[in-house]
């Protein structure tokens, strides 16, 4: 089986996607497949038409020269025109057997299109509705006009995938009530490798000491600073914890839009002393941070966006044999058994 990955971005970038995207390229290639990999425009700027990162090959897209780019709504038909040019030309090289592109709907577009004049079908992978994301980042508003177009180009791809995998029930759930046969769709969860992680480790004691965490109990959250994720709410949860337990501390581990708001917050709230925002750190470092974290704290905002979609992030606590507790979200619920392996 020889399978082009069409994908927003990869490593080195750091998210969620690029973790599963990588750890799905590991294990196709372990079970014997070929993989190849292109990235579209969202990846940053090319230096390279090719990179190799963690010996995985990534094809790289260059943007286009156009004074069409800067021009809203039409310059996304001009990312998805870049990106269909691009799997093409990368297909007649690696001559896959299938497309499997990747969340969002552009990349889909972008397949869908290549796919029928190579005729090669095509498998697509819904990882969020990112027309949701874009609410919660401030970029689009519920039921506006670009959310309704975002989510109708969506179901558009969802149609005419001869495939969809997506990462969750609550996903599934909701493109089969936009129409799409159940039988179309197939639930492949997020998860993680527990060979990648160390099972209850101890905590480094230079580093609990640099962090001043020496002999407290530490709340933390290792993770992107997202409006969604709900750290503010943890933030105003504090001073109650310290009035019963004046030894906890809460480490923050991450960064993200909510940067200067989590500041603010800490110092509105006289918190100077007992948060520590270790800010962002090597991803080789990581593994030392959770190590450090006596209960991890998932504080999610209940919204349509949480209620959907699964996180990665409890599932790493979970593997290295760390409480978790987290918000009764959907997305949640999926993962955590109340009071078996995980507190809600």
């Amino acid at each position: 089986m020889r399978i082009l990955h069409i994908l927003d971005h990869s490593i080195p970038l750091h998210s969620g996607y690029t973790f599963r995207t990588r750890n799905i390229l590991l294990q196709q290639r372990a079970m014997g497949w070929h993989t190849t990999h292109v990235t579209g425009l969202k990846q940053g700027p090319v230096t390279a038409l090719a990179e190799d990162v963690e010996g995985l090959n990534f094809y790289r897209t260059r943007g286009a020269d156009s004074p069409l780019a800067s021009v809203p709504v039409i310059n996304q038909w001009a990312v998805v025109d870049t990106l269909a040019r691009r799997i093409e030309e990368i297909a007649r090289i690696e001559r896959p057997d299938i497309l499997h592109a990747h969340s969002p709907a552009l990349n889909g577009l972008a397949a869908l299109r290549a796919g029928r004049k190579l005729k090669l079908p095509v498998v697509y992978e819904c990882r969020a509705f990112w027309e949701d994301a874009a609410v919660d980042h401030g970029t689009s508003s519920e039921w506006g006009l670009r959310y309704k177009m975002t989510r109708q180009l969506e179901s558009y791809v969802f149609r005419r995938a001869d495939a969809i995998t997506t990462i969750c029930e609550g996903l599934r759930k909701e493109i089969v009530g936009r129409g799409i046969p159940e039988k179309k769709i197939t639930v492949i969860p997020n998860a993680v490798d527990t060979e990648d992680f160390s099972f209850a480790a101890p905590a480094s004691a230079p580093l609990l000491g640099s962090l001043g965490l020496t002999g407290k109990t530490v709340l933390g959250f290792i993770g992107s600073f997202y409006a969604y994720e709900g750290i503010p709410l943890l933030l105003k949860a504090m001073p109650t914890l310290l009035q019963d337990e004046p030894d906890l501390r809460l480490l923050l581990v991450g960064g993200g839009p909510q940067d200067s708001l989590i500041r603010q917050a800490i110092a509105d709230l006289g918190l100077q002393h007992a948060v520590v925002l270790a800010g962002r750190v090597p991803h080789e470092t990581v593994q030392d941070y959770y190590n450090l974290v006596d209960i991890f704290v998932y504080p999610r905002l209940a919204m349509r966006l949480t209620d959907l979609v699964t996180p990665l992030k409890p599932l790493e606590a979970m593997a290295q044999g760390r409480l978790v507790v987290a918000s009764d979200v959907g997305g949640h619920r999926e993962l955590i058994r109340d009071g078996e392996n995980g507190v809600l």
